[in-house]
């Protein structure tokens, strides 16, 4: 009979022999994307991806395995798969080759943060040669990208919850650098602390106050715990982990907790469960969009000072057929009551009625930045998170 270090063992080649069978597949989907790329219009099928759920749940069954559980897996592999028939498509490589700081990332905060996270994610096809650079502020991490320290500035821009973060909105203005892509993450705060700790022992818990608000229906129920904020809550799980007190918590990501040595005191303590994080990828490298990867488009402008400005330049994107997505107003500095607006809408400003539409709105608007077309993370056709289900 085996022992248990030798089903161990035997457990790691199993798993091992996964991830390279999962190589293949991906390296099957970006041929797949270069046979794509001669002479169809689109990119994503999703009769075919529906029609291989069901075949996948029904070999599940088949072979004994969770049908739901093996469905909810493919659905991950498929969102992974597209990921890599995008990179085929965007060429990033050649655009990248010269770049010397193209393997850095600068996000704020500290490992185990939430926007380290996002960004792993976001770069997940090149995580092995990726560096991610911690800094104190948004600021930071887009400075750096400026200067050309880092290939990239990775940056919270709104919250499901929060809405949206007007820092990012600010420096997207003053900055150079475009938009270049965008990811969501799934934000999934727990209540961490140093083994042995109990809850009703508590009498501080520490976060970010952003975080600190998302679970303030669970903190009140904690009886005389003083809410301490953080910078990051990243660096809220690594004080506790420091400070050898069973009376202190922290609320951070899972992943936070296992890189300081904390275990999860409470799990899902969010007032909503449906948390999400949309953030941008900034850069001074330019991509080469594939027009059948589903685009978005962030635009700046402003609009003359008479009345039913704003109307118009919307129904001149009506009028064109561009969805809108998403419109952010916010102070023009050194000028009382004047506005600048953020839009996103659907499609890239290289081709179709996209192009025609901002090339429109441009002739009406005193002042208009495009701040760059990426692929869409959050739109019908982009989405590939479990978000996209919950909307109507």
């Amino acid at each position: 009979m085996e022992d248990l270090e030798q089903l161990r063992g035997k457990l790691d080649e199993v798993d091992r022999r996964l991830l390279e069978v999962l190589g293949e597949r991906l390296q099957t989907v970006a041929e797949i994307a270069r046979v794509k790329a001669q002479g169809l219009s689109f990119l994503r099928d999703h009769d075919r991806e529906s029609e291989l759920l069901e075949r996948v749940e029904g070999w599940a069954r088949e072979l004994g395995l969770d049908g739901f559980r093996t469905h909810e897996i493919y659905r991950e592999i498929i969102a992974m798969s597209l990921k890599a028939q995008e990179e085929a498509l965007l060429k990033r490589e050649q655009v990248e080759r010269s770049a010397r700081s193209a393997h850095r990332v600068a996000f704020q905060g500290i490992e185990g943060s939430y926007s380290q996270l996002a960004a792993r994610k976001y770069f997940a096809a090149r995580a092995e040669g990726m560096e991610f650079v911690g800094t104190r502020s948004f600021a930071d991490a887009m400075a750096m990208a400026e200067s050309g320290e880092v290939g990239y500035a990775f940056l919270p821009v709104e919250n499901t919850t929060a809405g949206s973060i007007n820092q990012t909105y600010d420096l997207l203005r003053q900055t150079a650098l475009a938009i270049v892509g965008e990811e969501v993450l799934h934000v999934r705060h727990r209540l961490l602390g140093l083994a042995g700790t109990k809850e009703e022992d508590l009498r501080r818990v520490l976060s970010h106050p952003q975080a600190l608000a998302q679970c303030a229906r669970f903190l009140s129920s904690l009886d005389d715990v003083e809410l301490v904020a953080f910078v990051d809550t990243a660096a809220s799980a690594r004080e506790v982990s420091n400070s050898n007190d069973l009376t202190q918590a922290a609320i951070a990501s899972a992943e936070a907790g296992e890189i300081y040595g904390l275990v999860v005191l409470r799990e899902a303590i969010a007032d909503q469960e449906e948390n999400w994080t949309r953030f941008v990828v900034i850069s001074g490298l330019e991509i080469e969009l594939d027009p059948r990867i589903p685009a978005k488009t962030s635009l700046i402008f402003t609009t003359p000072h008479r009345e039913g400005a704003l109307a118009h330049c919307l129904q001149l994107l009506a009028g064109h057929g561009v969805n809108l997505t998403k419109l952010e107003s916010r102070p023009v500095p050194r000028r009382p009551w004047e506005y600048l607006f953020y839009a996103d809408i659907e499609g890239s400003v290289s081709s179709g009625n996209t192009a025609l539409a901002v090339a429109e709105l441009r002739r009406e608007c005193p002042y208009l930045r495009v701040l760059g077309s990426y692929p869409a993370r959050t739109t019908a056709a982009g989405a590939v998170d479990r978000y996209s289900e919950n909307r109507g």
